[in-house]
């Protein structure tokens, strides 16, 4: 029998992978959003909302920005309590108030 003859391997480099690197939006810090955010402290807490009632729903005053002094509905999950500070992206959006059933 005759023997096969083998054919040529390719070059090692190209045969890996080239590797993963990740774009400037994947690289940028966690924190970067939080620049642009406007500090609102809980005044009164109205109630829960959501499926499961995981939503609470509050009244917060804007402490800094144009809309300084504004007290709005905002929906917050997570445990939430009088006084507490939220970061608000923009405070133009307010929430719906909950319907009585």
């Amino acid at each position: 029998m005759a023997k096969k003859q083998d054919t040529p391997k390719a070059p090692q480099k190209e045969q890996q992978k080239q590797k993963y690197q990740p774009t400037e939006r994947q690289s940028a810090p966690r924190d970067e959003g939080r620049a642009d955010a406007v500090q609102a402290q809980v005044m009164e807490i109205i109630g829960k909302t959501g499926v499961r009632g995981e939503i609470m729903q509050v009244l917060a005053k804007v402490l800094e920005g144009k809309d300084r002094g504004r007290i709005m509905r905002r929906n917050v999950k997570g445990p939430i309590k009088s006084n507490d500070i939220l970061l608000l992206r923009d405070t133009e959006t307010e929430a719906k108030p909950i319907r009585g059933r």
